[in-house]
């Protein structure tokens, strides 16, 4: 007796045509319907990409956010070419002088160029926020994946090692840190911030990976032979870009708002012609610039942290209105 073909079809096992579906070329139609499958799903991460900067480009927040970034952005490497004056150079003639022609920010009570300092001091505020935010991102991402994807004995070493050091005072061990040293550069402080920053990023992406490794697309690309490393970097990952993406803007913020806290406190780099905000502000201090009347001391650095740390966190605001559809202003 024959079975009709129409039996045999429905009684295949769904596990084997979804393989042949992984395996159908491009110019292979599917059944029935004349069009191939991967002509219909190519387009979606396109579409994904367009859609993001559509809703991004029309939130308020995010440009807002942005174009305070890129405008401290551009006059912290600009900012050196408009001014004629350098870190080191005092002007006995001009101390505690308020905003001139000639400068613009003002001068200290030891005669350095207010302007001077702040520019420089923007760079390296930058740099310490884009080195600290890339170390912890980059460690905290590595560990939650592996943990999150592996599982088993490693997921609680890893995880045991992240909740040892999440109860560890970050900012009392920087401190120490700072103080034990002789020689601090911007560079050791960067890295001293990106390795005690990372446990909380660990954490968020162990749990989510732990939602998405079995899932059926999981399941499927192990089915194909692929390696644990391939799966995390092309089918895990790309769907937390997102917040991952959010991830590193509060990691930035907040390297910056802790190398301004040890700065303030006298912790931050002593080497000769460096300069910060918030060596900025640890000097006005010092210098009794608030008792002086010297208020262009401590108002620029000050409100040059402020707009940074307050810009990546409104963008950060924006950017969650933007990834999260019930959150979109149409």
């Amino acid at each position: 007796m024959t079975i009709p073909s129409e039996a045999t079809s429905s009684s295949r096992d769904p596990l084997i045509d979804a393989i042949d579906h992984l395996g159908r070329t491009p110019e292979e139609p599917a059944d029935g319907d004349g069009q191939t499958c991967h002509d219909e799903e190519r387009p979606a991460p396109r579409r994904r990409l367009n859609d993001t900067l559509y809703f991004a480009l029309r939130n308020p927040k995010v440009i807002g956010a942005m174009a305070v970034i890129l405008l401290m952005l551009a006059l912290a490497f600009i900012g050196p070419l408009l001014s004629p004056h350098q870190v080191a150079d005092r002007f006995a003639d001009a101390i505690g002088a308020p905003p001139s022609a000639e400068h613009w920010f003002g001068t200290t009570t030891q005669g350095h160029d207010v302007f001077t300092h702040f520019v420089s001091g923007l760079r390296n505020t930058f740099y310490v926020g884009v080195l600290g935010a890339a170390i912890s991102g980059l460690a905290g991402m590595l560990i939650g994946f592996i943990a999150g994807y592996r599982g088993g004995w490693l997921d609680e070493v890893l995880n045991a090692i992240t909740n040892v050091v999440l109860v560890i005072p970050a900012f009392v061990v920087l401190i120490l840190i700072n103080a034990y040293f002789g020689v601090r550069t911007v560079m050791m402080q960067a890295i001293f911030i990106g390795l005690f920053s990372w446990p909380w990023v660990a954490r968020a992406v162990r749990a989510q990976t732990l939602s998405l490794r079995n899932r059926d697309y999981i399941d499927l690309a192990r089915i194909t032979g692929q390696r644990n490393l391939t799966i995390i970097r092309r089918e895990i990952a790309p769907n937390m870009y997102s917040y991952l993406f959010m991830t590193l803007v509060l990691l930035f913020g907040g390297a910056v708002l802790t190398a301004a806290g040890l700065d303030f406190i006298g912790l931050g780099p002593n080497t000769r012609g460096v300069t910060s905000l918030g060596l900025m502000m640890n000097q006005s201090m010092q210098g009794a610039a608030l008792v002086r009347g010297l208020w262009w001391w401590f108002v620029f650095p000050g409100a040059g942290i402020t707009a940074i740390v307050g810009s990546m966190y409104v963008m950060n605001v924006g950017l969650d209105e933007v990834f999260n559809p019930k959150l979109r202003e149409m």
